[in-house]
């Protein structure tokens, strides 16, 4: 009996243009892509960090700039050396799944994507730095750390807060240390009968014996309001913020103005109502039931 033939053979010439044309286009491919982007990662990452540092931008934005402008020369590195190498139709599947894997992560990642453009523009316009005291939207802290998403605060309390830049960039922001010179105000109520000028005396006389208090400008108490039960004095005094507690002072300001008063007799009066008029009462004309032994 024969052996069995097979009806191929195999014959390994045949498969030897395509393996060197395989690793031709491989050899190319690596080639062109170290090329591009060695030399376009020397030239471009320096050209946009130096742009940047002559405009005198943040080093947090220009680290961020840098890395992302790395990532940009790598995925351009990786299409010019596909193209040159001849993988045309991997190159079209490629970016066709880019964009959409893109589009994907940009809907995924609105919220993330808008705290760090306003963390970037925090950083950048500066309208407050770490250690200043801010209010916005009814809160208010002492900035601790500002990072590219969030920035981190000490409230009076002692409690860390971490709110997403997106909401700072969006909101009035009142920075209460950012000029050298804040003033504090403190309303005082007097009787009508009390004499104005001895109420704005003692005011001023106690504001200015504070410690802190600048001399200029001069601290004053104008007449601001008249209320219901009491005429209204606004003590006004300044101090430097990044020296002095403004809470520190409005206390000691509202304790010194109040022993004050009470030494020397000027009434503080509190909201008072006074009602007028008639009440009637039905039934008093019956005689009352009276019971007895």
């Amino acid at each position: 009996m024969r052996p069995l033939q097979l009806g191929f053979q195999l014959d390994p010439q045949q498969y030897v243009p395509a393996v060197v044309s395989a690793l031709t286009t491989l050899v190319i491919f690596v080639v062109v892509f170290v090329l591009v982007y060695t030399v376009g990662k020397a030239v471009v990452t320096r050209t946009v960090e130096g742009s940047l540092e002559r405009r005198e931008f943040d080093p947090t934005i220009v680290s961020l700039a840098v890395s992302t402008t790395v990532v940009v020369v790598a995925v351009l590195s990786v299409a010019i050396a596909a193209t040159v190498a001849g993988f045309g139709v991997v190159l079209a599947a490629f970016a066709t799944l880019a964009g959409a894997l893109a589009l994907a992560v940009g809907f995924a990642a609105q919220d993330l994507i808008a705290n760090f453009v306003a963390g970037i523009f925090i950083i950048q316009d500066e309208p407050f730095e770490v250690g200043d005291w801010i209010e916005w939207n009814g809160n208010s802290g002492v900035v601790r750390e500002i990072q590219l998403r969030v920035t981190k605060l000490d409230t009076f309390d002692n409690e860390m807060v971490t709110v997403p830049n997106s909401d700072l960039a969006g909101a009035a922001v009142v920075n209460n240390v950012a000029n050298d010179q804040r003033r504090v105000s403190v309303g005082f109520g007097i009787g009508y009968e009390d004499d104005i000028e001895q109420a704005r005396e003692a005011i001023i006389d106690e504001g200015v014996a504070i410690d802190g208090v600048l001399d200029e400008p001069e601290p004053s108490a104008p007449v601001t309001s008249l209320g219901d039960s009491a005429v209204v004095l606004s003590g006004r005094v300044w101090i430097d913020p990044e020296e002095h507690s403004y809470g520190a002072v409005r206390a000691q300001f509202l304790e010194a103005v109040k022993e004050r008063f009470d030494a020397e007799g000027i009434d503080m009066p509190y909201p008072n109502t006074e009602l007028s008029g008639t009440v009637e009462v039905s039934g008093a004309d019956e005689p009352a039931a009276v019971s007895g032994d």
